[in-house]
């Protein structure tokens, strides 16, 4: 039974419109099931859908070893804090040679594994449409996920409404939601160049790895592992910083498993990785 939330909003004017495009094309919806990662878009998406549909919205995080645990946990956390309808299921890309091979299209494969699983789900539950939060920055990036959102009929509320990332925040802050300003997240695959193989091993290096840098200090960073080599990217201006902390790095990453550990001068951005394939 759907049940809309009473509780009201102030919603800042700029986006006003769009929340309530959002709103009115939940509430048409037969209940949904949202792709939820615990980031700043699937998370706010997930909460407008439990404050619209009430029981008819369920919040689905998919555990592998490309999920790192802590943002298992929070996704955790955050469904009890917020009162949704949460499930954690296991999908099982790493069995998929075609993914553990890491080509370029590699995030295809995952996502159709992901797709396929969510859309059984939706079905058993009688839910009528699988949502995720891709948002309207997305476009400008090389995203063959996208794909595999088409190919299982996924929708994107946030992208056709023309939320971009800054939108949601504002939007996540009216909430009260503590992902509103979390630094943007990616599957720890992310970190492993294409064409290296995807292990559990390499892994759970980096996810070591990157959470011995968020217990130093550092908020919005990556850790690619380039064989022994580990190449950190920390924002530019806290370069210095990185420097200033060396001794730890150094010692932290190679108690993670990595031999070598480098600075990016060019700082971090979001998919250096496909830097490659230009």
């Amino acid at each position: 039974m759907k049940k809309k939330s009473t509780i009201a909003v102030a919603w800042p004017r700029s986006i006003k419109a769009k929340i309530d495009e959002l709103t009115g094309w939940l509430t048409g919806r037969q209940g949904v099931l949202v792709a939820w990662s615990g980031g700043v878009d699937s998370t706010f998406l997930a909460v407008m859908a439990s404050r619209t549909l009430g029981r008819a919205a369920l919040a689905v995080t998919a555990d592998s070893p490309s999920f790192p645990r802590a943002d298992l946990r929070e996704t955790r956390a955050l469904a009890k804090q917020f009162g949704l309808r949460h499930r954690v299921i296991a999908t099982e890309e790493m069995a998929n040679p075609v993914f553990t091979a890491n080509p370029p299209d590699r995030c295809y494969h995952c996502k159709s594994e992901l797709f396929g699983a969510l859309r059984r789900l939706a079905d058993q539950e009688g839910l009528a449409d699988v949502v995720d939060g891709s948002n309207a920055d997305d476009t400008g990036d090389y995203r063959p996920g996208t794909r595999a959102a088409r190919e299982h009929g996924v929708k994107r509320p946030l992208q056709e409404f023309g939320f971009t990332k800054a939108e949601i925040r504002a939007a996540s802050r009216a909430l009260g939601l503590p992902t509103a300003d979390k630094p943007a997240t990616a599957c720890l695959t992310s970190r492993i160049p294409y064409g290296t193989p995807i292990t559990a091993k390499n892994l759970s290096v980096v996810e070591q790895s990157e959470k011995a840098l968020a217990a130093l200090g550092f908020s919005n960073f990556r850790v690619r592992l380039h064989g022994e080599i580990g190449r950190i990217e920390v924002p530019p201006a806290e370069l210095e910083k990185a420097v200033a902390r060396r001794d730890a790095i150094v010692g932290a990453l190679k108690k993670a498993g990595v031999r070598y550990v480098t600075l990016d001068l060019q700082g971090y951005r979001m998919g250096s990785l496909n830097e490659a394939l230009k």
